[in-house]
């Protein structure tokens, strides 16, 4: 059968996994579509014939693109965003349940953040081994390092995923459903449900940036936070529960794009403190974690 139809006919059965493989690295579906068409322009001008295994060259070919991509990424100078143009933390509208019914299976826009922070080699080796079990030779062989390096990759990428928290496992379960309470209670706009999960003397500080440019805020007492707070239900369907300085906070992230942090003081059962921070210096030396294993990664029982 000529070599090229072979190709052809492969590439189109592996082009669900090649798309999984290239938005799990890239974390956008967009990006996910340019690359597979890189991946086809690349594997058609090669010679298949001698190819052994085509899926597994296909992963390769598609890892790799997603590689320079991601390089590229961090080559493309960051232009400083105007506060004023940044869209504010208060929307218009309740968010539509089928947004949220969309969100479901996805990869969280949390651990998006988190891998941003990565460097490429870093993200690459994580996501190959611990989502499609690649092994370390040959991710090591796409990254042009050892098997030894490419296995040290991967465990530090995933200590920064996963974070460490400062406080016992106990707590920090208990402080995550106080604050999932609190975001289901400001994504449904239900001031009832605020009143109960804020404490009487909650404060809330806003900085200038997620204030679009106007002076710093703060407001105190439940009935005035909450308040404020329902009147960002539209973002918060893009806010998600994570690890932030150690500690249970919530990251706003539309599309996997940090926009927003919440630095939150729990006190019992209820919110004692919010702390939103959108100054980008701010935000950089935030440290960021996922707060639980995510339902799209696949636990390595070894990492041989």
């Amino acid at each position: 059968m000529d070599p090229n139809a072979v190709l052809a006919e492969q590439f189109q059965r592996s082009r669900a996994h090649l798309r999984a493989v290239a938005v799990r690295i890239l974390g956008s579906p967009e990006d996910a579509e340019d690359a597979l068409q890189e991946v086809w322009l690349r594997a058609s001008r090669v010679d298949v014939s001698a190819v052994e295994n085509l899926p597994g060259w296909l992963t390769t070919v598609t890892s790799r693109v997603c590689l320079d991509m991601l390089r590229a990424r961090r080559r493309r100078p960051e232009t400083p965003t105007d506060p004023v143009l940044l869209a504010p933390l208060v929307t218009d509208g309740v968010p539509d349940p089928a947004d949220a019914v969309a969100q479901a299976g996805r990869v969280s826009e949390a651990l998006l953040v988190v891998l941003d922070r990565l460097g490429p080699a870093e993200r690459v080796a994580f996501m190959l081994h611990d989502l499609f079990a690649v092994p370390f030779d040959d991710i090591a062989e796409l990254l042009d390092r050892s098997p030894d390096a490419a296995k040290k990759l991967a465990s530090r990428a995933r200590r920064q995923v996963h974070g460490t928290a400062t406080v016992p496992a106990a707590e920090l379960d208990r402080h995550r459903t106080v604050v999932e309470a609190f975001l289901a209670a400001t994504r449904a706009g239900d001031l009832d449900a605020l009143l109960r999960v804020l404490a009487p003397d909650v404060v809330r500080r806003v900085d200038r940036v997620a204030m679009r440019g106007q002076p710093a805020q703060e407001a105190r007492g439940a009935r005035g936070v909450a308040t404020e707070t329902v009147l960002s239900a539209g973002m918060a369907r893009h806010a998600w529960p994570a690890l932030v300085d150690g500690r249970i906070g919530v990251v706003v992230a539309p599309h996997g794009r940090l926009r927003f942090a919440l630095r939150l003081v729990i006190d019992g059962d209820r919110v004692a403190g919010i702390d939103v921070i959108g100054e980008p210096d701010r935000l950089r030396r935030l440290v960021l974690a996922v707060v639980e294993p995510v339902t799209s990664l696949r636990p390595v029982a070894s990492e041989s």
